[in-house]
């Protein structure tokens, strides 16, 4: 009895424990698509004050990025919050801040900076790896990548992410910076949102290449296949950190 009580004890820790490691903050995935030639007067801004100010009201950068076929003049950016209510609050009260809005005017008096403004909200995947600030040397540059799954195959698609593609990818050669699952409205299918590391777009596109033809993966998708094809439409994005991003 006294055994079966430890095991018991022993579980219900590691569930603890597990939850506990678990990142539960709420993400969001900002691109801000510039009017034409005013993309460094954005990062100008961004660097000088923006980020510091939401830093201030509570808001946690995780990191910037410019896509390296830049012609929609668009910068990337992620923030965490410890909820959706505190995104929310903090947004209202970055919104009223006296030195953000001298900013703003000061930027925008040769003309307006941004043109559109499109937010996704996620939140990090199981399998992730731990969101860190990390830099290194040379710099890296860094691929999004955004899988649409075929109807109802989302979970069969994070499945695939959790038990073989993440481990193949780093097999070879590629840095796993995080894995997000979007949080759509009712009634309509999330999507999964990643971010990989590479030495540079030819080595990334050649870690992808060997990928594919590695035997284990081919296994691995066919038998995720054999009721049909789980994704439907895959999208990849080849950027370059800012200079003031905290991931590099």
């Amino acid at each position: 009895m006294k055994k079966i009580l430890l095991i018991v004890a022993s579980m219900v820790l590691s569930n603890l424990l597990f939850a506990q490691k678990q990142d539960t903050r709420y993400y969001e995935m900002r691109v801000y698509f510039c009017e034409p030639g005013r993309l460094p007067n954005l990062l100008t801004r961004f660097r000088d004050h923006t980020t510091k100010i939401f830093e201030r009201h509570g808001m946690t950068n995780i990191g910037y990025w410019t896509p390296i076929n830049n012609e929609q003049n668009a910068l990337y950016y992620i923030l965490s919050y410890p909820s959706k209510e505190a995104r929310d609050a903090s947004w209202k009260a970055f919104g009223a801040d006296p030195e953000w809005k001298k900013v703003s005017e000061e930027s925008q008096r040769d003309g307006k900076i941004v043109a559109k403004v499109v937010s996704t909200f996620m939140n990090l995947t199981d399998f992730s790896p731990k969101v860190k600030a990390k830099q290194k040397t040379p710099e890296r540059v860094f691929e999004l990548r955004t899988y649409t799954a075929t109807p109802n195959n989302i979970d069969n698609v994070l499945a695939r992410f959790r038990n073989h593609t993440v481990k193949l990818f780093k097999k070879h050669g590629m840095d796993n910076i995080a894995y997000f699952k979007t949080i759509e409205k009712e009634g309509t299918q999330a999507k999964l949102f990643y971010i990989l590391a590479h030495k540079s777009e030819d080595a990334g596109k050649a870690s992808f290449d060997a990928f594919r033809k590695d035997l284990k993966w081919i296994k691995a998708r066919d038998e995720s296949e054999k009721n049909g094809k789980i994704v439907e439409k895959v999208e990849s994005i080849y950027m370059t950190p800012t200079d003031f991003s905290t991931i590099k």
